[in-house]
């Protein structure tokens, strides 16, 4: 039943044709590739040449003659219908992709299936056990699968079916189809992470020498007879029997009489002596004598220039004149004489009237009478010939202007033998219509018909023109046309031609002339008979004699393509056709039907490119003869102009099919079919100019674009193929004989095995049209290059798959290694890469591949971080079990550093050899790998951070230790550079920058911890150098020799540190790296300062009460502490001037050293050295007077109490201020009157302070309390006059006044802004030592501005003092002879005392 139902399916296709209505065309121009229709329906078939691509595979126990019947239905059963009711090519096509394969379906499915729905099922379907038959059925099964397009409603994507029908084919292998209708695959354990850089191939090269045979030498065995077949270029003469035969009798009558080769006149000058006219032209034969030619035999006359344009049928001509004159024997000899050249004719070509006898199928008995009748037809001429004819001359176009006015008065005249007729005139018009019919008769088949146009002129010059010549009127053109050549009914334009080489003539007219011949009333016109001749010949040359193939002529020149067979059959149809009229654009566009029906066979291509061609240009390439469009001439084509229309229009159909499987019709391998294929895509384009310059239509398909859509459809069928016969085609392809259980050879979630296959297939493809079909197909350089179409298409079609593959599948389980991921990311990318990256229709696009794989590079990172922290303990635990030993000679680092940055530069090669092209998926992934950079980086400074002060007792490994780290910011600085440098994504710029400074703290960290570990032994170098000091005696004055001593002691006494800082120094110079050796050397010096400047220019104090006032001070500062590691000494050392002098003249040999000629630290960081410039500053306060140290104090010492804040002031001592101190938790307020006066002769300060009174005391005491003021002056110039003054003690009041008034005086040395009040509020005790309350500091530099105020100034627990202000004081507690000295310090310690109770 199925069998019958196919039978009968292709019946119904056979009647359908591929007619594509010109307007319908232009509609669908830019037509889709049928890769939108159904791509997933069939295995990429689109024609019958496809199906057989797909075939191979799965129908090989198919029957020849169902696989031929299968062929011819994929190629000519129309598609459905489109909206108005007409096949549009894009339906056609559809309905060629699938129609192959869904009769092949046909024959496995069950009724039930095929007739049900009219979808088929979905891929997530339950296909019942019993549709599951053997391996054929099972893929003919999964090849009729098709799926919705991806529209709104659907709910796959293309991508997502492709995927599922993959899927299901194994599936359906496997038969594990399950019950619940689940799609998805059973799930697999991954095999682990991938091991690291291993295995990642980052530069492949899928290119292959081979091409890939898509096409086997059996289907191109079987190929389909190509050509439009008989539903499209019907050849009905073929089977019309009556015709066939009439047509045999006329072609016998042509050829054994030829026009070509019959007698021609014997013309001898000739003498007139009454006026006669030239039988070619009409025209006076001019002259005294000798006028013009007359023929011996048949007595013609013409012009001397016209005997050339008669026919030669001299003696034909002479029998019929000597039978209608009486002359017996003359007409006797001339029979006799065209027997004798039949009879010659038939002996010379046998040949021809043998072909012509099998053309027609002609018995040789038959054969024989008929060639007795045809010469007995000849002989007898046209003595029973007769005709009706019947003329209507229609119009004129692009006529000569002959008045003076640019027009003119165009009439026409028609002769036929001896009738002349005339039309009217019509007036001053170049385009004349006429509409006008004229009836002859003609007996003589040898007649002309001479049709004239003429302008009429009514003058004095016509007039007299007239009288001498037979003519009056101006000539515009003729067209003479053969009595014998007309049969039937005709329209046609026909040129006009001139008449004398002075003539000037254009244009064309147009004629319907209707022929009724004697005898011949039915017979079809000479036009159809010419083309039963032609259809049989070619017929009988092609079918039969060459089994379905078309021999091609040889010939050579600018008439070759008027050449249609060899030399016998050429001949038959060249004489019938002058015998006949027929013109050889006719006989052109009839061999060109018959052609079409074998286009496809080799060589013809060519053939009818060519034949097109000069058909083109016959009607498109108007000359300056005629003014005609090449529409209105094509109109009047004898052979019809619907007709050829229908065949062009078949013909660019069957040519568009068949370019979309152009890898099937056209294999590469082929020189040959590759020509054909050119020749193809040349007829194509001269259909689109016949339409473009013949029918003149507005805007026909382009065949450029005709033919890159049809590259493009063969390659999504293509690419449909190889995708779904990957593992067997690449099998094939490279002799592997590699069996792969059925679940594996498609794509899979469980390994990427399936998609390199793929892409080594595609570059297959893609290297065979770049290399074969691109050099073929050159017609279009501009619009069609075929290798960049099949690497856009190709990549557009693997993209969505691969896209669907990685996304949607594989990102859910990552079931395969990392480093597969890897692997097929640097595959994909280089067929981007060499073949997409530079395509026009991509450029100025981001690619879309890195997103693809984005999730699976991201893993790869995270699972490789964890891999370089894993290698980077290992190294580290080597190189510690080797010692950290130097890697080479001139390497000063160990080979953890290296190993360490060998893993992560491996690392960032693969991500460098990504080349991502998407900036921000690239950044992406650089802020990942900064991070691994940064953890491990890190973790390798937290190991060697944290074992590194167990080995700065070792000699070598400290130094090692750091340049490691020294090591690590250098090439981590190279690999920032690697990854972009400044064109880096800024958060990764950041994050390498911050590890950089990070780094950078680790060493400093390092350096200063290796810097300390040298404290003990330089701390007992510079006791030594204290010792040898302190034994310094004498002056310390400017003599020569004075220098001299002291430069010898300064040896003396820098000999201690400068053998242990030679010991060490040389040591680390050869070790350590150079900016390592300055960070030692710098720290190293800042050891060398400090201690230097602690142990024997600021020695620590033997008074107790100074000691815990400068420790109370240095408790506030925080570059003090290194006043908190050191003993108490029991001797106060004082420096003599002479040691200050060795003191600075070793500094400068201590500079110099470290300075080492450049080789050491600079310069200017030396001298900029706040531990040289603290030591040194300390060193010049010991050669200052005690008036200038505590000058010097007051100035820089502004904040003394409260941070200097809170003291208020107002006019007078009445006026209370607005707000309060606005200082933190002060203990009472005291408010003083100041009146600082100038004595304007001496210049003398001096101050008159009142105490007021004391506010808000914050004291507890459990006896008397008895407040009082002390109110002392500090400044220079001090020691000779009165410096304190204390008020009367007020019994436990806690806001007592006072109203005393106390006078200062400063002298003229210096300013007030060198002085200060100290104010003191104190708790007067008897017989022991008054408790202080709290202090205030006033500077008078406040004052000297005002004059006279009063101050509110709030009490604080005690004196700060910044480094210079402990400085100073300690330099003054040394001077315990100095009173002032004495008095000094003790004033500026003392603090508030213990109150009773707390």
């Amino acid at each position: 039943m199925v069998e019958g139902q196919l039978k009968e399916h292709v019946a119904y296709s056979e009647e359908q044709t591929f007619i594509f209505p010109i307007g319908e065309e232009k509609k669908s121009s830019q037509f889709n590739s049928p890769t939108g229709s159904s791509r997933y329906g069939s295995s990429c078939n689109v024609s019958g040449g496809s199906s057989q691509l797909s075939g191979l595979d799965q129908c090989h126990e198919q029957d020849d003659d169902r696989r031929e019947r299968d062929s011819i239905h994929s190629r000519h059963s129309s598609g459905s219908l489109s909206r108005d009711g007409q096949v549009g090519f894009g339906e056609q096509e559809k309905a060629l992709e699938v129609t192959g394969e869904e009769e092949k379906g046909a024959v496995c499915e069950p009724k039930e299936v095929k007739d049900g729905a009219t979808a088929h099922p979905p891929p997530d379907t339950v296909l019942p056990r019993d549709l599951v038959r053997g391996p054929q059925e099972r893929n003919i099964l999964f090849s009729v699968t098709s799926f919705p397009e991806e529209t709104a409603s659907s709910p796959f994507t293309q991508a997502r079916a492709h995927w599922i029908r993959a899927v299901t084919k194994v599936r359906l292998q496997l038969q594990e189809i399950p019950d619940d209708g689940d799609p998805r695959l059973p799930q697999w354990l991954p095999e682990g992470p991938a091991g690291g850089l291993y295995g990642i191939d980052s530069m492949p090269d899928l290119r292959r020498k081979k091409t890939l045979p898509l096409v086997s030498d059996l289907s191109l065995v079987q190929s389909r007879k190509a050509g439009i077949t008989s539903a499209l270029a019907t050849r009905t003469s073929l089977k019309d029997e009556e015709l066939k035969s009439h047509v045999y009798k006329k072609t016998l009558q042509a050829l054994i009489y030829p026009i070509s080769c019959t007698t021609p006149h014997h013309f001898e000058v000739w003498s007139a002596t009454t006026p006669t006219y030239c039988y070619e032209c009409e025209g006076l034969l001019w002259g005294i004598a000798r006028q013009g030619m007359r023929c011996s035999e048949c007595g013609v006359k013409c012009h001397e220039k016209c005997q050339d344009l008669l026919s030669a049928d001299c003696l034909q001509r002479a029998a019929e004149k000597s039978s209608k004159h009486g002359a017996e024997d003359r007409t006797q000899n001339i029979i006799m004489a065209m027997k004798d050249r039949m009879k010659i004719r038939e002996r010379n070509k046998p040949e021809i009237f043998e072909v012509i006898r099998d053309v027609f199928n002609v018995s040789k008995v038959a054969h024989v009478q008929q060639m007795k009748t045809v010469k007995q037809s000849v002989l007898d001429g046209t003595s029973k010939w007769s005709a009706k004819i019947t003329i209507t001359v229609m119009c004129a176009q692009g006529l000569q202007a002959k008045d003076k006015t640019g027009s003119s008065d165009p009439y026409v005249t028609v002769q036929v033998g001896k009738t002349k007729k005339r039309t009217k005139t019509i007036f001053g018009n170049l385009n004349p219509v006429w509409e006008e019919k004229f009836h002859f008769e003609c007996h003589n088949s040898s007649d002309r018909i001479k049709v004239r146009v003429w302008d009429e002129d009514d003058d004095i010059k016509s007039r007299v023109k007239q009288r001498l010549k037979r003519e009056s009127d101006d000539f515009l053109g003729q067209t003479i046309i053969e009595v014998r050549t007309l049969s039937g009914e005709m329209d046609v334009w026909y040129n006009l031609e001139k008449r004398t080489d002075k003539s000037a003539v254009s244009g064309a007219i147009r004629l319907q002339i209707s022929v009724e011949i004697k005898g011949e009333e039915k017979v079809a016109p000479y036009h159809v008979q010419y083309t039963c001749l032609h259809e049989n010949l070619f017929h009988y040359l092609t079918d039969i004699q060459g089994s379905g193939g078309v021999q091609i002529p040889e010939a050579r020149g600018d008439d070759a393509w008027k050449v249609y067979f060899d030399e016998t059959a050429q001949e038959i149809v060249d004489e019938f056709a002058m015998r006949y009229g027929i013109e050889s654009i006719y006989q052109a566009m009839t061999h060109f039907a018959c052609l079409s029906s074998k286009y496809m066979c080799p060589g013809v291509p060519a053939v009818m490119s060519t034949l097109l061609a000069n058909i083109n240009a016959y009607y498109a390439h108007t000359t300056a003869s005629t003014n005609v469009s090449a529409s209105d001439r094509f109109a009047a084509s004898n052979f019809g102009k619907e007709r050829f229309v229908k065949l062009l229009d078949q013909l660019h159909n069957s040519l568009r099919i068949d370019l979309s499987t152009y890898r099937n019709n056209f294999p590469a391998g082929s020189p040959e079919r590759l020509q054909d294929l050119k020749s193809t895509v040349d007829l194509l384009t001269s259909i689109t100019f016949f339409r473009m310059k013949v029918q003149e239509l507005q805007s026909p398909p382009r065949a450029s674009q005709v033919v890159k859509d049809c590259v493009k459809a063969c390659l999504n069928s293509t690419y449909e193929y190889i995708f779904n016969n990957c593992h067997d085609l690449y099998s094939r392809q490279y002799q592997l004989n590699q069996e792969l259980p059925p679940e594996e050879q498609g794509p899979s979630i469980r390994n990427l095995d399936f998609w390199p296959k793929l892409i080594t297939l595609i570059v297959s493809i893609i290297e065979e049209d770049k290399n074969s079909y691109t050099l073929v197909l050159n017609q279009f350089p501009q619009e069609l290059n075929v290798g960049k179409v099949s690497a856009e298409v190709m990549w557009q079609l693997f993209a969505q798959d691969m896209k669907y593959a990685l996304e949607a599948e594989h990102e859910k389980d990552r079931l395969c290694k990392s480093a597969d991921y890897m692997n097929l990311h640097f595959k994909v990318k280089w067929l981007h890469n060499e073949y997409v990256r530079d395509l026009p229709a991509l450029q100025g696009q981001v690619p879309e591949y890195p997103a693809w794989f984005e999730q699976f590079v991201l893993q790869w990172l995270d699972e490789n971080e964890d891999v370089s922290l894993e290698f980077l303990r290992g190294a580290l635990e080597r190189d510690k079990k080797d010692g950290f030993q130097q890697t080479s000679e001139h390497a000063l680092f160990s080979c953890s550093v290296v190993d360490v940055f060998t893993q992560l530069n491996q690392s960032f090669e693969i991500i460098r050899k990504l080349e991502c092209p998407d900036p921000n998926i690239l950044a992406h992934y650089m802020r990942r790998f900064a991070k691994t950079i940064g953890k491990v980086l890190m973790e390798y400074a937290d190991i060697l951070s944290k074992n590194f002060p167990a080995y700065c007792t070792k000699e070598k490994m400290p130094c090692i230790l750091m340049n490691n780290m020294q090591q690590l910011r250098v090439q981590l600085e190279k690999m920032f550079e690697a990854m972009g440098g400044k064109e880096l994504d800024p958060e990764t710029a950041d994050s390498l920058k911050e590890l950089q400074v990070k780094l950078n703290a680790v060493l400093d960290e390092l350096s200063m911890v290796f810097g300390n570990s040298f404290q003990v032994r330089i701390d007992e170098c510079v006791r030594q150098m204290a010792d040898i000091l302190s034994q310094v005696r004498g002056p310390g004055n400017a003599s020569p020799n004075a220098r001299a001593l002291v430069t010898q002691d300064a040896d003396s006494v820098l000999r201690p540190l400068m053998d242990f800082l030679d010991s060490n120094l040389t040591l680390f110079a050869s070790v350590c790296e150079k900016t390592v050796l300055k960070r030692v050397l710098k720290e190293l010096w800042r050891v060398v300062m400090n201690t230097m400047e602690r142990t024997i220019v600021l020695p620590p104090l033997t008074d107790q009460t100074g000691t815990q006032l400068i420790f109370t001070a240095a408790k506030e500062l925080s570059q003090l502490s290194k006043l908190k590691d050191h003993m108490v000494r029991e001797e106060t050392r004082n420096l003599t001037p002479k040691q200050c002098a060795i003191l600075d003249l070793a500094l400068d040999t201590i500079k110099q050293y470290f300075h080492a000629g450049g080789n050491g630290l600079k310069k200017t960081f030396l001298e900029k050295s706040p531990d040289l410039q603290s030591l040194r500053y300390a060193l010049s306060l010991y050669t200052q007077t005690t008036d200038t140290l505590i000058k010097t104090f007051v100035r820089s010492q502004t904040a003394q109490v409260h941070d200097g804040k809170g003291i208020r002031f107002t006019a007078n001592e009445d006026i209370q201020p607005e707000k309060g101190s606005g200082v933190d938790d002060p203990v009472g307020e005291v408010s003083i009157q100041v009146d600082l006066f100038t004595h304007p002769g001496t210049g003398e300060h001096k101050v008159t302070v009142k105490v007021v009174a004391a506010n808000d005391l914050k004291w507890q005491t459990a006896g008397m309390f008895r407040p009082f003021v002390e109110v002392t002056m500090v400044g220079p110039h001090q020691s000779d006059k009165k410096r304190k003054f204390t008020t009367k003690s007020k019994s436990n009041n806690w806001a007592p006044k006072y109203n005393e008034t106390f006078h200062f005086l400063l002298g003229n040395e210096e300013g007030p802004e060198a002085y200060e009040l100290q104010i003191c509020v104190k708790d007067y005790c008897f017989a022991r030592e008054d408790r202080v309350l709290g202090l205030a500091v006033m500077p008078l530099r406040d004052v000297a501005a005002k004059g006279s105020c009063a101050c509110w100034c709030p009490l604080g627990r005690k004196i700060h003092m910044d480094e210079t202000g402990v400085t100073i004081l300690r330099i003054l507690s040394q001077r315990s002879n100095d009173e002032v000295a004495r008095e000094f310090v003790k004033l500026k310690s003392e603090s508030r005392s213990m109150e009773e109770g707390s």
